[in-house]
């Protein structure tokens, strides 16, 4: 055997043994006899350069970091799918299906993996493009990260011409280890495994990439050559050219047993090693699928049926008060800690003490929980069976938990904009030097949507202002290089992202400024509406309660608040601190184009490679109206991935919904 032939044989048989370990798990030799293999081929390659291939197994490892990806063009769409959220939808779509495309049509039902969807490309058997979803047709080229997935087969069984759709996801053993990895290093840790995995595969270092554990299921046969009938033999074949497939719950016509397939997987979806949201339903035949046809953004053959937020039952060992950035007592209920929806959950929102007292919450009760969205845990209520008589009915302090200081009740004919944390009724501390207050502010006027200092969170904020480096918003803009650096896991390059960020944060724009003070009543939209008005922050000194609520959507709580808070000294002594430090407080004179004027839009769902922000700003640049909410007087839903009950709602009152190339089409 020659050195070529050698190399060869070594890249077969290491692919062979990587796939028993990390697919089947049923490795046939030690881990000493596979790192053997591995170190020869990797010394056959340096010393034989003539022999390289991207597709070897050394080279799972990543290579040079890149400065951005770039786009490609898919060959095949990549939809999303439409949402279900009970049996009657479900049943409703079967029955649907087999009315317009016969009785006796199959469907297959298949777990719904919750990850990053993406697209591989095989030219003649060989790995040649990997990419992410996009908005459909146009996705990020991440191919040298996929190739450090083990699971992704660099050469397939035979030279075909194929591409096949899969979800990237990040298994719970890789997403723990990465965040206690996070933990040690005293880094921000990562809030769900799907988060984790899109990051991941978005690195621009490729080594950071294949550092991360990640780990795909191919679902669907995009194109190619591979002559089948049914989506399942399209995944039996897809499987015997080396892919790792989706499982295949049930494939058949009964109603009931789709039904009850749904039903058996969500009882067993604690214990897989991956998170799922839903399961998918699919039209089994290829041929009955062309027939149906697309719609705008999803597919008329496949549904997804979501499955209702995961709930648990645990102990609720105390009551903890939460002070928010505007004085607002929130409860939080300490509970023994418990695994929801991909997590382990030791805290939940109570919201206020009205819903303590209506769900008649008690300190050692047991309690329901769940995820909000399967996002943000809450308590659902109290299992009062459970009670042994210990359980201590709760009351609302008399004095701030932070301060001490004085609380009041708000006035119930008190009004406020979705975007801030007051509540009808809230207990708020009066204490405008809270300390809980400071710390929540400043964290606030440094957030993304705010003034959009990268890296500068609450630990960060709750650092400096215990070496006394801060003492309001405006002191982030003169710390120096060095004082940073003086901070603990504060290195040169964290010093130097710091100041890079702060500097970056002078130009944000005057609706983010007037976002970042922190006006009672006034949230994001309302800031930016403040600033389109009145143009510069020196105008908001000058503007009365009657020309405030001449702004859309405006009241006389909010305007009061407005011209209450540029009353102050404390106000005007902060804005001449920014004002000195370089931010600009003025509205940049832009032209602006009126093809939205009259529209409104609800945005919702994750838009690929733009964020809702981005999308917001050019309706409004264009003379539309963003709203939160979706209501008759709603023109536009701009519906992303994973978009939730504003979509159900715009369907049910026939609204038009469009996805983003749709939108980027009207902004033309």
């Amino acid at each position: 055997m020659n050195i070529e032939e050698r190399i060869n044989y070594l890249r077969k048989i290491i692919s062979y043994h990587s796939k028993r370990y990390y697919e089947n798990d049923a490795p046939e030799i030690s881990d000493f006899e596979y790192d053997k293999l591995f170190e020869e081929l990797k010394t056959l390659e340096s010393d034989n350069p003539q022999y390289f291939s991207e597709n070897s197994p050394t080279q799972r490892v990543g290579g040079k970091a890149l400065d951005k990806f770039e786009e490609v063009k898919l060959t095949v769409k990549m939809n999303s799918l439409t949402d279900v959220f009970d049996f009657d939808s479900l049943r409703a779509f079967i029955r649907k299906v087999k009315k317009e495309v016969g009785k006796d049509t199959e469907f297959s039902v298949e777990p719904k993996i919750d990850g990053l969807s993406v697209s591989l490309q095989y030219e003649n058997g060989a790995l040649k493009i990997g990419a992410t979803r996009g908005n459909g047709t146009v996705g990020e080229n991440v191919t040298a990260n996929v190739r450090t997935i083990r699971t992704i087969p660099l050469e397939l069984n035979e030279g075909v011409n194929i591409t096949v759709r899969g979800e990237v996801y990040m298994p719970h053993k890789s997403f723990n280890k990465l965040n206690l990895e996070k933990e040690q290093k005293g880094e921000n840790l990562w809030a769900n495994p799907r988060n984790a995995a899109a990051g991941s595969l978005r690195c621009l270092d490729s080594k950071e990439t294949a550092k991360r554990g990640l780990d795909i299921f191919v679902f669907n046969y995009q194109e190619g050559e591979l002559d089948s009938a049914t989506h399942k033999e399209t995944i039996e074949k897809i499987q015997a050219l080396g892919f790792k497939t989706i499982p295949l719950l049930y494939v058949g016509s009964d109603e009931d047993s789709i039904v009850n397939a749904v039903v058996e997987l969500g009882k067993v979806r604690e214990k897989l090693d991956y998170d799922i949201d839903g399961t998918v339903i699919k039209v089994n035949s290829l041929e009955k699928r062309k027939e149906m046809g697309e719609g705008t953004s999803t597919p008329k053959w496949a549904v997804a049926y979501k499955f209702p937020p995961e709930q648990k039952r645990t102990k609720l060992l105390d009551i903890a008060i939460q002070v928010g950035r505007t004085g607002v007592l929130t409860p939080n209920a300490v509970l023994e800690p418990v695994r929801l929806a991909g997590t382990t959950v030791s805290r939940a929102t109570l919201h206020n003490i009205d819903i303590i007292k209506e769900k008649d919450i008690r300190i050692g009760d047991t309690v329901i929980v769940q995820k909000a969205g399967d996002i943000i845990p809450e308590v659902v209520g109290s299992v009062k069976e459970a009670r042994d008589g210990s359980e201590a009915p709760y009351s609302m302090p008399d004095r701030c938990p932070s301060c001490g200081g004085e609380l009041e009740y708000d006035d119930a004919d008190d009004f406020l904009d979705d975007d801030e944390d007051f509540t009808l009724g809230a207990l708020r501390c009066t204490n405008p030097s809270c300390p809980a207050q400071l710390e929540r502010n400043l964290a606030h006027f440094a957030s993304k949507k705010a003034m959009n200092m990268e890296g500068v969170g609450e630990k960060l904020v709750k650092a400096l202002l215990d070496a006394g480096l801060i003492h309001d918003a405006s002191d982030l803009y003169y710390i120096t290089k060095e004082e940073i650096q003086g901070l603990e896991r504060m290195g040169e390059k964290s010093a130097d992202n710091f100041i890079k960020s702060v500097e970056d944060s002078k130009n944000v724009g005057l609706g983010r400024v007037i976002y970042a003070l922190g006006i009672r009543h006034i949230g994001e939209v309302a800031s930016s509406a403040l600033a389109d008005k009145f143009g510069s922050i020196d105008a908001l000194f000058e503007a009365t309660v009657d020309e405030i609520t001449e702004v859309e959507d405006f009241g006389e709580i909010m305007a009061k608040s407005v011209v209450d808070f540029f009353a102050k000294a404390s106000t005007r002594e902060i804005i001449e601190k920014l004002r000195k430090a370089g931010v600009s407080m003025a509205n940049e004179i832009k032209e602006k184009s009126n093809e939205f004027e009259g529209l409104t839009f609800v945005l919702t769902g994750t838009l690929e490679n733009m964020t809702r922000d981005e999308a917001a700003e050019m309706i409004k640049a264009r003379g539309g109206k963003v709203s939160s909410s979706v209501s008759s007087k709603t023109d536009y839903v701009l519906a992303g991935e994973s978009a939730g009950s504003k979509l159900t709602k715009a369907q049910a009152l026939g609204i038009k919904i469009i996805d983003k190339e749709a939108f980027l089409k009207m902004c033309e």
